[in-house]
């Protein structure tokens, strides 16, 4: 019987030299203690946050068999870079870079944790984020931004990638505020070559103040992505998706441990699915929720 609280090594900050970003980048690596052939997840944080954020669902990945790295990028408080830096308007292209350098460095990565070395499944990897950081995350999944005149940019998708968690995806960016369009050019995204298999959460209380749509603006990059691709809607839910950031923090304003705990299910269950397709964790997690008398969400798949 396996052991319902399993161990896990958490080590940082692991510098990685990144020149001409102005900053090193600062990672977090999180792993079980126990087990071999662990498949990576690389997470983007949402906007401000860093590597230090997103514990329920970091900490839950390690405990239940992968590798979890947490780069922190610039727009996060920890570093205090001001919004007049002229880095700024590049932030977002420099995530993806700060993604695509981690994978790049899983070796110096896996030597930094006590153990790890010689245990991680270089082909097996998915991509996830929330908010700002499903953006970032889409990127190596195959959406990319379009220009002022519509056309798509250029190809960031990274073939390593074989799996995405996509959470608070932001829509299209036909129905941005004023402000955003303003401030925000690259909130203008083509999911049409987003191929990679990918689970997108969308909470069907989330309205942003970047759209002049509803929540199913989070519906997006589910609708305008090809298959293969699942949505969860999780009812009830806002940005923070029950608290997913951290536990008590200030920003969620929908706290719920039971919609949190059913995220770390479904996550875990289709990442194990979709790397390792003869698992059957997650047709058993369907099946569980669209069973239930009392479900917290729904899914849909194409």
């Amino acid at each position: 019987m396996s052991d319902p609280n399993p161990a896990i090594v958490s080590v940082k900050p692991v510098i990685l030299p990144a020149p001409g970003r102005g900053e090193d980048l600062q990672v977090r690596v999180s792993a079980p203690v126990t087990g071999d052939d662990l498949p990576v997840i690389v997470f983007s944080h949402g906007f401000g946050w860093s590597m230090n954020g997103y514990a329920p669902l970091a900490d839950h990945w390690a405990a239940h068999g992968f590798v979890v790295v947490q780069p922190t990028h610039l727009d996060s408080r920890t570093l205090g870079i001001p919004h007049e830096d002229p880095r700024f308007p590049e932030i977002w292209r420099i995530r993806i870079e700060d993604l695509k350098r981690v994978l790049d460095e899983l070796t110096v990565l896996e030597a930094s944790v006590p153990g790890l070395a010689g245990r991680l499944d270089r082909d097996r990897i998915a991509a996830a984020g929330h908010s700002w950081g499903a953006q970032t995350a889409s990127a190596l999944l195959g959406a990319r931004v379009l220009d002022p005149d519509g056309v798509p940019g250029e190809d960031l998708s990274d073939p390593r990638v074989k799996a995405g968690v996509l959470l608070a995806l932001t829509g299209l960016g036909d129905s941005l505020t004023p402000f955003a369009a303003e401030q925000l050019p690259f909130m203008r995204p083509s999911f049409a070559t987003m191929t990679t298999p990918a689970l997108i959460v969308a909470g069907d209380h989330d309205q942003s103040q970047l759209s002049t749509r509803g929540p199913d603006w989070f519906t997006d990059p589910y609708t305008y992505s090809p298959g293969d691709k699942t949505l969860l809607t999780l009812y009830g839910a806002e940005h923070s998706l029950g608290g997913i950031p951290g536990y008590e923090v200030a920003e969620t304003t929908d706290e719920s441990p039971a919609r949190v705990a059913l995220l770390q299910h479904l996550t875990t269950a289709f990442l194990r699915s979709t790397l390792h397709p003869e698992n059957t964790d997650w047709k058993a997690a369907a099946a569980a929720l669209d069973q239930d008398p009392d479900p917290l969400g729904k899914l849909q798949s194409k």
